[in-house]
């Protein structure tokens, strides 16, 4: 848990016989006041072109941090100094559980082979890129004193994107296909990420060859398939354990409590056993919201998804304003040479920039070939939001940083400062700069303005393609005569000429058949009294 800390001169002023710290009330005021400023201006900007509420937790963050440093002398900008434990353990969990539980399910799954390719593939090429790029231009830079577990984690560190900027401009009704692509990406991107990060920091770097490589990959997909099946897995049993003893009889509470537990109790688990406890939770809420929220009762199906979208939402304001007023930690900035730090932080950004191109403009072709519909391909407009989406860096970059270059046994080194300070500066410039001018870009680029030709929400199925349906989309006995197209064609030319497609209506006769009867889900109704409807899932509309 981390540590609560107030400037000196407050403490002067302050002496309590209270049991509680004086210091930590003060620190607690302090933030929460911030957390309520940073609610009420997100509300009056939010027709801003400029704005956003990232950005403004995060300029709050930054002149609270001002007036923090003046304040105490230019001694420390911090009120609240916390360790990463705070961050991986109990601000992150909330915000990708929350993704997982609220995600446009049959959007992210018709484009989950596009999302994938982004996500993961593409995470893996900007690695290697932003890696290879930092061992050859550092040190001709001045930096020496890196080795090559710190240049792979900086690939790994560098490779985490954050696209809250862009997701807030996109309207995910006009513009499915590229709203799913850019969430999904930015949910997997985030994970694959921290696997790479895990996985470079079990690598044993003293010998590098062939094997070396080998086992990189091989951890990789390790901790990646196995965190996915932990999360599957936990969530299947929350959404048993509710629908066999029903808590909604006695009690609402229970339940949505045994929810919100058992999320948790998934990515501790998966960090006990050295897993991505990222991927774990994420999974865990994609399931959670196909089987566990049918399963609970219609007062609790409303508290959980405003009760972790506010959550959520929380989280992720505290991070940015905590992030702005840690950027001017004064230790930090002394460290390190300040024309150096410029020098690895453009060359951070130039190497970002080409890792994104790199890999989003070929694989969006690639798919593009593959597909046969013009209203799923991916034009180059929407290649080059995909792209702006993933420049912005967020705060698991701030946080990958802290841990791979201030934590280690020894002290803070010139270097270690050196390469806080200009992923910092890479995070402001790409948050508040290029974060700030998104709305209006991608408005440009979207034609907002004028009345759009074609919009990917007008999707027309082919024949083949109207009972090839996605997930939890209509109901099984939608499935009657209709289907009979499909049978004049071959299993495996349908899953060759539809894959996607074709994946979903063999689970979907799968999930009505063997799941639900075992797990519950739409439609579900349980042998109690005032058992829960099989409402529509908001989530999969």
């Amino acid at each position: 848990m981390g540590v609560l800390e107030t400037i000196p001169v407050l403490l002067s002023s302050s002496s309590s016989s209270s049991f509680l710290d004086t210091s930590t009330v003060i620190a607690l005021t302090v933030f929460f006041a911030l957390l309520c400023a940073c609610i009420i201006i997100g509300h009056l900007l939010e027709e801003n072109r400029w704005a956003n509420e990232s950005i403004t937790a995060l300029l709050l963050g930054l002149c609270c941090g001002v007036v923090v440093l003046l304040i105490s002398k230019f001694h420390s900008s911090r009120i609240l100094v916390f360790s990463e434990d705070l961050f991986f353990l109990y601000l992150l969990p909330p915000i990708i559980f929350n993704a997982g539980f609220q995600v446009k399910k049959k959007r992210f799954f018709k484009n989950f082979t596009t999302i994938l390719l982004f996500g993961v593939v593409g995470t893996v090429i900007s690695f290697c890129l932003i890696s290879l790029g930092a061992y050859l231009l550092f040190k001709r830079i001045g930096v020496t004193s890196l080795d090559i577990q710190d240049y792979l984690a900086v690939g790994a560190i560098l490779s985490a994107t954050d696209s809250v900027c862009t997701l807030q401009v996109l309207n995910q009704d006009e513009t499915p296909l590229l709203y799913s692509s850019v969430f999904g990406e930015g949910v997997v991107n985030d994970a694959t990420s921290i696997v790479l990060f895990n996985a470079v920091q079990s690598l044993d770097v003293s010998n590098i060859d062939l094997l070396t490589a080998l086992k990189l990959l091989g951890t990789f997909l390790y901790l990646f398939f196995t965190s996915t099946a932990l999360g599957i897995a936990a969530g299947l049993i929350s959404a048993y354990i509710i629908k066999t003893l029903y808590f909604g009889r006695h009690s609402t509470d229970r339940e949505v409590a045994l929810m919100m537990l058992m999320a948790y109790l998934s990515y501790v688990l998966a960090e006990l056993l050295n897993l991505s406890g990222i991927l774990t939770i994420f999974f865990c809420g994609i399931v959670m919201s196909h089987y566990t929220w049918h399963n609970v009762t219609e007062s609790s199906r409303v508290t959980t998804k405003h009760a972790f979208a506010t959550i959520s939402f929380i989280a992720e304001t505290f991070i940015f304003l905590y992030v702005g007023m840690d950027a001017l930690d004064i230790d930090k900035w002394k460290s390190s040479k300040q024309g150096t730090s410029i020098a690895v932080s453009s060359t951070l950004f130039a190497l970002v920039l080409v890792g994104r191109a790199a890999f989003v403009f070929p694989i969006a072709n690639i798919t593009n070939c593959i597909k046969k519909r013009p209203s799923t391909k991916i034009e180059l407009r929407k290649q080059f939001i995909i792209w702006w989406a993933g420049i912005m860096r967020g705060a698991v970059t701030i946080a990958l940083s802290y841990n791979q270059f201030a934590n280690s046994d020894k002290t803070l080194t010139e270097d270690s400062a050196l390469m806080i300070t200009s992923t910092i500066i890479v995070f402001l410039f790409s948050t508040v700069v290029l974060g700030s001018i998104t709305k209006p870009l991608i408005e440009a680029v979207l034609l907002r303005n004028a009345k759009p030709a074609h919009s990917d929400a007008t999707d027309i199925p082919s024949l083949d393609d109207l009972q090839i349906l996605f997930l939890e989309n209509g109901d099984p006995s939608d499935q009657g005569g209709s289907n009979e197209p499909a049978r004049r064609k071959g299993s495996l030319s349908l899953l060759i000429s539809n894959p996607t497609s074709t994946v979903h209506y063999f689970w979907r006769k799968f999930d009505d058949k063997f799941m639900r009867p075992v797990f519950g889900g739409q439609g579900f109704v349980p042998f109690v009294p005032s058992s829960p409807t099989g409402a529509a899932d908001p989530q999969t509309s």
